[in-house]
């Protein structure tokens, strides 16, 4: 007889996800089902407003990832207006992209999925004589790993159970048998942890000597940059550059050497050996290096096929709404999208904690759209974005990959797991780190000769325009589409990354990564069903991003007057 397990929320992440899950009497999941519980729809407040104003806007539907959606809606914007800005605008948006990078992808392993592999408990019983040890077998030189640095990480988080306020450690399946991690191996994730509290601030000042703040940078503008100040500061220049320096050194010798003592410690456990159960894949071209080159490709993956990458085609994008909390429909282009709330509720039925309210899995049940490509689900993300460029040949992707596989002794099979998904991550921020150096000299070398940051809009209010913004946000593809008419946003779409993994099932019966990923899966415990937190934080979800404010009476949110050629 099926059990319904259900996780709400799932923490650690941006916005409200829940996911529902089926197990057999072996407690092998059967069927699983993922929504986000809660509206946002932004795209409604756009309307009518001037395209200049839109990257402000839009960077608010996330508090993480601000910086990736400001800029994919200027360069909607600066597409429909076919616009071409300047190289040294160009370069200072990467060295921007990657700043955001190097923080996001830190932030994510130490601060919302390391818990999924670390049990603190453990970590209590460590010794850490012993453990320094340890740290050593994975970095020659290991950050805040010594013994007297270990003792003291292990008598702040006693002190922290003594008190009884454990913050982020006070609510998880501590203990659980698919934790893997010996007690000294948790303790040095959790010096790492805490230290990565530090370096994630570095890394946002990073973005924040070019984008005047993060999160919610400001700019970007359409046409090009405003930050000609700082660009052409010796002092600003060398300050992103030191702090670049901090933070990749921690990266190195911190959120390397973790990820190869995870890949060893749990290589044989089972459930992170699956977790990739759509295995189309799909990414953007990405980060400026200079002089027309780019360090990410993009390109399509259909049927885990590495010797048949394509080209994307953006006209075979679609969002189906079949099974999501809006009215029905055929599935639309972005361009041409249709966001009409149309909430159904939830149904009550037993569940191995009781009687609950449950996901209408027959009807609909998520605000997240279906976005499909060629009317297939697709899975986007660092582990996307590394797949195509290694199956286009890519000599830094391809020698940074097989590197990692070599140093972990796992085939190019692991790959299409949990545990590949998540060291797929690690891999990326490395190569971001260290390309993000060419950018930085590509601009020092062009500002010598060429000051530009900025060429002027113009919109003519008898003309209708349209554009797309495609750029490899942290979480994956990321693409924002605007239509223009009378020099107003007619209409406007995000369709995100999370969207494409977290979607319900479509018209056509076919499941999206999130639910496939879990669908065969073994549960020790269903009451504590660590195993689907862990795949599910290994797609790092933003469910802010993928479910866009709206007034809830359906009332006007406000109306505008906007004159087409003001600046």
């Amino acid at each position: 007889m099926s059990k319904r397990v259900v996780v709400d929320p799932i923490t650690r992440i941006e916005g409200h996800l829940r996911v529902e899950v089926e197990v057999d009497e072996n407690n092998v999941i059967t069927k699983a089902w993922s929504g986000s519980t809660l509206w946002r729809g932004i795209e409604t407040i756009l309307k009518g407003r001037s395209p200049m104003d839109a990257g402000l806007l839009v960077q608010r539907i996330c508090g993480v990832c601000t910086y990736s959606h400001y800029r994919a809606s200027i360069e909607a914007v600066e597409d429909a207006l076919d616009l071409k800005i300047p190289e040294n605008a160009k370069l200072l948006r990467s060295l921007m992209q990657s700043s955001l990078y190097m923080h996001d992808h830190v932030v994510h392993f130490y601060h919302l999925h390391a818990l999924d592999w670390v049990d603190i408990v453990s970590a209590l019983s460590a010794d850490p004589a012993k453990a320094a040890k340890v740290a050593m077998q994975y970095s020659a030189t290991p950050i805040a790993a010594g013994e007297g640095e270990l003792r003291a990480v292990q008598e702040r988080v006693q002190g922290l159970v003594n008190t009884g306020k454990l913050g982020p450690f006070a609510n998880a399946y501590w203990g659980n048998g698919t934790y893997k991690f010996t007690p000294e191996q948790n303790l040095i994730a959790v010096s790492h942890y805490l230290k990565a509290l530090e370096v994630q601030r570095k890394a946002a000042e990073m973005l924040a000597i070019f984008g005047g703040k993060q999160p919610h940078p400001q700019s970007l503008v359409v046409g090009g940059v405003s930050c000609v100040r700082d660009m052409l500061s010796p002092a600003r220049l060398q300050e992103w550059k030191q702090k670049h320096a901090e933070v990749n050194d921690f990266i190195n010798r911190a959120y390397l050497p973790d990820v190869l003592m995870a890949a060893e410690a749990y290589k044989g456990e089972p459930s992170v050996l699956g977790g990739v159960g759509v295995k189309n894949f799909m990414a953007a071209e990405d980060f400026y290096l200079g002089n027309g080159e780019f360090l990410f490709q993009q390109g399509v993956i259909m049927n885990g096929d590495l010797s048949a990458v394509q080209d994307v085609d953006l006209t075979l994008i679609e969002e189906d709404v079949t099974h999501s909390w809006y009215q029905d429909g055929a599935a639309r282009h972005p361009y041409d999208g249709v966001t009409e709330p149309n909430y159904t509720g939830l149904i009550e039925r037993d569940t191995v904690y009781g009687k609950l309210p449950t996901f209408d899995n027959e009807g609909k049940y998520s605000w997240v759209k279906s976005p499909r490509y060629a009317g297939e689900p697709v899975e986007v993300g660092p582990l996307s974005s590394l797949l195509v460029a290694y199956a286009r040949g890519n000599e830094q992707v391809v020698n940074a990959v097989n590197g990692l596989l070599k140093a972990t002794g796992l085939p190019v099979e692991a790959l299409f797991t949990t545990l590949g998904r998540t060291a797929s991550r690690l891999v990326q921020t490395m190569l971001v780190a260290e390309n993000s150096l060419k950018t930085f000299d590509a601009l020092v070398n062009n500002i010598v000769v060429d000051e530009a940051t900025y060429i002027e809009p113009v919109i003519d209010p008898d003309k209708e325009y349209k554009g797309v913004g495609v750029i490899e946000a942290p979480r994956g593809l990321l693409s924002h589409w605007i239509r223009i008419k009378g020099g107003k946003i007619e209409n406007y779409q995000a369709v995100v990354p999370t969207t494409w993994n977290s979607g319900p099932v479509d018209a056509n019966g076919k499941v999206g990564p999130f639910e496939q990923s879990l669908v065969g899966m073994k549960l020790e415990d269903p009451t504590k069903p660590l195993e689907i937190i862990r795949v599910i934080h290994s797609f790092d979800p933003c469910m802010a991003c993928a479910v866009h404010v709206m007034d809830y009476k359906g009332q006007d949110l406000g109306q505008f007057q906007v004159a087409p050629n003001a600046c």
